[in-house]
């Protein structure tokens, strides 16, 4: 049998998968429901409270629904949707696929090998969160609030350094190509001008945010900057002639 990244039986794993997923998260929809009756919370703010996450959940799925579309091209639809629909982020699925793959992603995977061994590392690297946060949250949490006590200010330091720690990874990503220009490729600064188009849009959504006093702008800005970002990178590509 020929392997194929589309196959109904991919498609069946993960839309079980995902079905177990969706009957937790109604299971505890209901418990949360009966809880809510059970403290006497008015029905009118329940409904409220559901329809406006309901309603801002849709902006995250829009970054999500990009990713799948981005990775499918090489892996299929059934595991970038696996991926991105549990436990899993854009900017880290297509880094983990890219290099496993080797190369830029835009071919379909053949080679049921080399799909198995993408499958495990965008897995596998990922769930080691799982496992960590149990036995680690708590001694971090408490650790950080204890500095925080003693030192605000050094508290504040230390929570910045740590998230530009985690931002400077993928920053790095981004420049790692530039050095391409000393051989005369200027493709390497596609991903820099992609990243300051994002930015731009993501400081033009905050500055509206404030200056309209409207919330909803803020919960769209990652989402709206995500897919401006990778239209951008379609003329880019065509002016600085990447691949």
């Amino acid at each position: 049998m020929t392997f194929n990244v589309n196959h109904p039986i991919l498609f069946i794993i993960v839309g079980a998968i995902i079905t177990l997923v969706l009957a937790q998260s109604f299971y505890f929809l209901f418990k949360a429901l009966r809880r809510a009756k059970q403290l006497g919370i008015a029905k009118e703010t329940v409904k409220k409270t559901i329809s406006s996450s309901a309603i801002f959940t849709v902006a995250p799925a829009v970054a999500i629904l990009v990713g799948i579309v981005a990775l499918s091209k090489s892996l299929g639809l059934a595991l970038p949707w696996l991926r991105l629909s549990v436990i899993g982020s854009l900017s880290y699925e297509t880094i983990a696929a890219k290099n496993t793959l080797g190369t830029a992603l835009g071919t379909t995977v053949t080679d049921p090998s080399v799909y198995i061994s993408i499958a495990w590392v965008m897995t596998i690297s990922i769930a080691a969160g799982l496992v960590l946060v149990p036995f680690l949250t708590k001694k971090i949490h408490k650790g950080v609030n204890s500095i925080g006590m003693k030192d605000k200010k050094w508290g504040e330091t230390l929570n910045n350094a740590m998230f530009l720690g985690m931002i400077s990874a993928f920053v790095g990503y981004v420049f790692c190509d530039v050095g391409l220009v000393i051989k005369g490729d200027l493709s390497g600064f596609i991903p820099v001008c992609v990243m300051l188009v994002s930015a731009v849009v993501m400081v033009i959504c905050g500055v509206l945010s404030s200056k309209l006093k409207a919330r909803w702008i803020t919960d769209y800005a990652l989402p709206l900057s995500l897919v401006t970002g990778m239209a951008s990178a379609i003329p880019f590509t065509m002016l600085l002639g990447g691949n």
